[in-house]
């Protein structure tokens, strides 16, 4: 379906996904950028691919948005622990080793699959035919909270208050050494210089990252269990901000580190035995889209954690 908007005053100087997100609000601005990135826009007759392109007074933007294909995923009767579910949403808590959405390799027993199954297909189409109803996600390896949308007017308003940072989030994690009892973790997070399946802290190019650490228990210097919450969000935060500070998460393949491995072997090897970042979100708040009730739900740690820190505390002795 072909849109075709001009450039106002108001527009001068924009950038053209904001652009489009303020005229086409029934799209994300993640699904537009992607649309842009295919080469579907116009840009007074020529094509535009940047995103970030500077629309200027006058501009005429056409935007070819393709019909929502149907989706070819095969629902899958994977148990879901469903915390909350109406017609607008449906809160679970997802166990670790379940991936998010299908990606390569991971064709198969996501998340998506089982809430297509759990939800009869009906999860909003805003994320794509790959990630139906997929606000924001966790990493494979974590547990924890998350909100699926079923209507694409959930999809949008929830979208919204993740991207003015209005949720609530808190995780709690296990990470080496005696970490601060409280601290607050700033840091633009980014591309990692020499390896790009990393993020890491940056100087230029990163997005601004805030993280609120507070030391909950330790196991005398060897580990502490904390609860950090985000003010930001960006991808792998948690992992990157506690590594910058010398504290990186147990069991973490990609930021652990040297920490990590001057573990005792006892503390080394209990995460990757359950397959697991020891990481976990434990609480996740919002307005609920439809009623603009704040719903607050909370998932505690699974009893692997509690385990982790008596071992550590023998292993201190």
């Amino acid at each position: 379906m072909p849109h075709r908007l001009q450039a106002t005053a108001d527009d001068d100087r924009q950038r053209l996904d904001r652009f489009l997100a303020a005229h086409l609000a029934r799209l994300s601005r993640a699904r537009l950028q992607e649309l842009v990135r295919e080469g579907r826009l116009r840009l007074n007759d020529a094509v535009v691919v940047d995103p970030a392109h500077r629309v200027k007074r006058g501009d005429v933007v056409e935007l070819d948005v393709p019909s929502p294909r149907p989706s070819e995923l095969v629902p899958e009767p994977i148990a879901l622990d469903v915390l909350f579910e109406d017609d607008d949403l449906i809160v679970v808590a997802k166990p670790a080793g379940l991936v998010v959405h299908p990606a390569p390799g991971h064709d198969a027993g996501t998340l998506v699959h089982a809430l297509l199954a759990h939800c009869a297909g009906g999860l909003s189409g805003i994320g794509g035919v790959e990630r139906p109803g997929i606000v924001h996600r966790l990493d494979k390896d974590v547990s924890g909270v998350m909100v699926a949308a079923k209507t694409d007017t959930a999809h949008r308003n929830l979208a919204g208050q993740f991207a003015v940072h209005s949720i609530e989030r808190v995780y709690e994690a296990i990470v080496a050494g005696l970490a601060p009892a409280r601290r607050r973790i700033e840091g633009a997070i980014g591309r990692h210089p020499k390896d790009r399946k990393r993020m890491a802290v940056v100087t230029r190019g990163g997005k601004p990252a805030v993280t609120h650490l507070e030391r909950l228990a330790a196991a005398g210097t060897l580990v502490s269990r904390v609860a950090c919450r985000l003010e930001t969000g960006r991808t792998h935060q948690i992992r990157v901000h506690l590594a910058h500070i010398g504290h990186p998460i147990l069991g973490d393949p990609l930021y652990g580190g040297a920490r990590v491995r001057a573990l005792p072997s006892a503390l080394k090897a209990a995460p990757a035995a359950t397959g697991r970042l020891a990481l976990h979100a434990r609480v996740l708040g919002f307005h609920h889209p439809r009623t603009g009730e704040w719903r607050r739900f909370e998932r505690p740690p699974p009893d692997a954690f509690e385990t982790l820190m008596e071992r550590a505390g023998l292993c201190n002795l």
